[in-house]
């Protein structure tokens, strides 16, 4: 079963229209596809969507979830396609400062929302701390910028607002989790110490009483900008012992990105001792095996 759940377009920082994916999807026999464009935060930037256009969105997705605007693609009407297209949102999560997610969900029915954290903030600091995009200038400048510096504060400052959105906006996928190491390539900590290991159990145990699925992200990897997947295989052991579910997602960008890396991510997984990943269906959230 292709899945993936992860997809933004030009309603966020994707580089083409939803119809793209949706074509793309169909010639490599997806089961099923959800876009997930970045929510709106308050200020200007090129890679959310923008707060009056929330609703377009939403529109927009959901026409094709009902299968209202599927008519000119022909592939649709083969018996052997059988893709479903899913409504949702990667929630950019901000502490007091972006629109809380069930106010979101109050206004728009989204079948599933991912949450993440790709801004940080510190109470000292009117500033944010952005720890993703291509440039790992930001990441430098942000953390001296914001925590002055002290990566062990900026870090755990990262963890605790992930907690925070697992507590109080209740994600059903929680994001690249451990994407605070993208930029760090052990420059400023290394994963093995021990301050970084118990932030990483807490959330997890947090994660696990919550009842939220794990995201097992590839962008990284086929970007370059990591070496292992969002989170790597020591995050994917626990996650294992703790009887988390997952679901692989390549967090794509691109029509040509919808499924990269999946094999890759299902081996690691299965070596791993993980037979199943789990997926929104016309069921609900059911587990499949990954192979």
């Amino acid at each position: 079963m292709l899945v993936n759940l992860h997809t933004h377009t030009l309603f966020s920082d994707g580089t083409a229209p939803p119809e793209a994916y949706i074509e793309e999807a169909i010639k490599q026999r997806f089961t099923i596809l959800g876009f997930s464009d970045h929510s709106p935060v308050p200020f200007d930037n090129e890679f959310t969507i923008p707060e009056e256009q929330l609703g377009q969105y939403y529109q927009a997705i959901k026409s094709y979830s009902l299968g209202l605007d599927l008519s000119d693609f022909k592939a649709m009407k083969d018996p052997n396609s059988l893709l479903t297209i899913l409504t949702g949102l990667e929630y950019d999560y901000i502490p007091f400062r972006t629109n809380s997610l069930p106010e979101i969900r109050h206004q728009y029915d989204f079948d599933y929302v991912i949450g993440a954290v790709h801004l940080v903030t510190d109470d000292s600091s009117d500033h944010v701390w952005f720890i993703d995009g291509p440039d790992k200038s930001s990441y430098d400048n942000g953390l001296q910028l914001v925590f002055h510096g002290n990566i062990r504060r900026a870090v755990t400052a990262y963890y605790r607002q992930i907690q925070d959105m697992v507590l109080t906006q209740k994600p059903e996928i929680i994001g690249h989790l451990d994407k605070i190491k993208m930029h760090n390539r052990n420059r400023y900590f290394l994963e093995s110490e021990s301050w970084y290991v118990s932030l990483v159990d807490e959330t997890l145990n947090l994660i696990k009483d919550a009842g939220c699925i794990v995201e097992v992200n590839t962008r990284g990897l086929y970007k370059g900008r990591s070496d292992s997947f969002f989170p790597g295989p020591e995050i994917l052991l626990k996650i294992r012992n703790l009887k988390i579910p997952v679901i692989i997602s390549s967090d794509a960008h691109d029509p040509a990105e919808i499924a990269l890396l999946f094999p890759e991510a299902r081996k690691i997984l299965f070596d791993l001792g993980l037979q199943n990943q789990r997926v929104l269906t016309s069921h609900g959230w059911e587990d499949v095996p990954l192979f």
